[in-house]
């Protein structure tokens, strides 16, 4: 009885100390019912006032957690020519809301913050990833088990669903990295595997875990250390250890958000796949339609303003146009992919010169 008091105590703890965080507060819209991020092309960030400047900041930070939830890289927003469509990200916005998420300061004073939660075109977010060369993390994704053992200094325990919010942290940073983990019932045999867990006996907790579809699981054992915390991980894949490691950090919470970053990692090294678009290198390219200044400036405008162009260079002037030598970060079919037909289109049916030709559109 004495253990199980203390270990309620320490999940109260612990959900007090989070008790600022978004997913932890009560949140209200401000309009109608509560505004939440769902599916892969959604996000949600704080705000620090609904006025267009805020909002419009606020687009480029969700579409990048966007971009790093299709594609399951952490580090999506620094790849080459990411930076360019997040400062355009407000033109792939389909619709947002915003919510008010309520909160607790460590002084006991009430706390709000304004969140946006944001919603993106699907085709348009899938054609940047083709365009820049991201990965893409096949959907629908599989939930694995997390088998979560905490040892607060009272003896290791099990986190089943009945003490899901002592979870929190993991599952939500797995939604964050666009997918989810799911959670075992709890029951006594399960309570009992917490050894197997503690002496990383994965094999074991993958025969337990049979019960559950996907054959993953995400196993951890998370625990004091010093002042602060230590979690080993172990993530297995139909009864394959893909990855393990380790997260040492000063807050519970964030020891326990490490474990889904590496169950993200090992997903994605196994099942993400680049789509095929072309070689970065500098190609030679004529346009033609170019009649003024204006169009000049109009197509450098262009051309400055495409992720895929990294380098801009005039060569010469020919009899069908002027020809640039452009540096370009997935070659031609990246070029075509973010293509804006409304100004430039590519000439068909002319002789083949391994040129491309592209007309300014007037």
């Amino acid at each position: 009885m004495a253990l199980a008091g203390r270990w309620a105590r320490w999940i109260t703890g612990l959900l007090l100390a989070g008790a600022l965080l978004p997913g932890l507060a009560h949140a209200q819209r401000v309009e109608g019912e509560t505004a939440q991020a769902q599916g892969l092309y959604e996000a949600e960030v704080p705000v620090g006032s609904q006025r267009e400047g805020d909002r419009n900041s606020a687009f480029g930070r969700a579409l990048a957690q966007v971009l790093g939830k299709v594609s399951g890289d952490r580090a999506a927003a620094s790849r080459p020519g990411v930076s360019q469509e997040l400062r355009r990200a407000a033109q792939y916005v389909s619709g947002y809301d915003y919510r008010q998420d309520e909160g607790v300061s460590g002084s006991g004073a009430p706390t709000f913050q304004t969140t946006l939660v944001v919603r993106f075109d699907r085709e348009a977010v899938d054609g940047i990833a083709a365009a820049l060369g991201l990965p893409v993390w096949p959907d629908p994704r599989p939930k694995p088990v997390l088998w979560l053992a905490i040892d607060d200094g009272s003896g290791p325990r099990l986190v089943g669903l009945n003490h899901n919010n002592v979870a929190r942290p993991v599952l939500q940073r797995a939604v964050q990295r666009g997918y989810r983990l799911g959670l075992p019932r709890g029951s006594a045999a399960e309570q009992a595997a917490v050894g197997a867990i503690w002496r990383g006996d994965a094999a074991a907790i993958a025969r337990l875990s049979a019960q559950y579809q996907p054959p993953m699981q995400l196993i951890g054992k998370l625990q004091r250390e010093g002042s602060g915390w230590r979690a080993d991980w172990t993530f297995v894949d139909n009864g394959r250890v893909l990855s393990q490691w380790t997260s040492e950090e000063p807050d519970a919470r964030q020891a326990m958000s490490a474990g889904a970053d590496g169950a993200a990692d090992a997903l994605v090294k196994r099942y993400a796949r680049t789509v095929p678009v072309g070689a970065p290198g500098n190609y030679r390219v004529v346009f033609t339609g170019l009649g003024s200044s204006d169009d000049f400036i109009r197509l450098a405008s262009t051309l400055q303003g495409m992720p895929v162009v990294r380098r801009i260079a005039p060569v010469r002037a020919t009899a069908d146009g002027l020809e640039y030598e452009l540096e370009l970060v997935t070659g031609l079919p990246g070029f075509r992919r973010l293509l804006n037909d409304d100004v430039l289109v590519e000439v068909e049916g002319l002789v083949d010169t391994g040129t491309p030709i592209f007309r300014m559109v007037r």
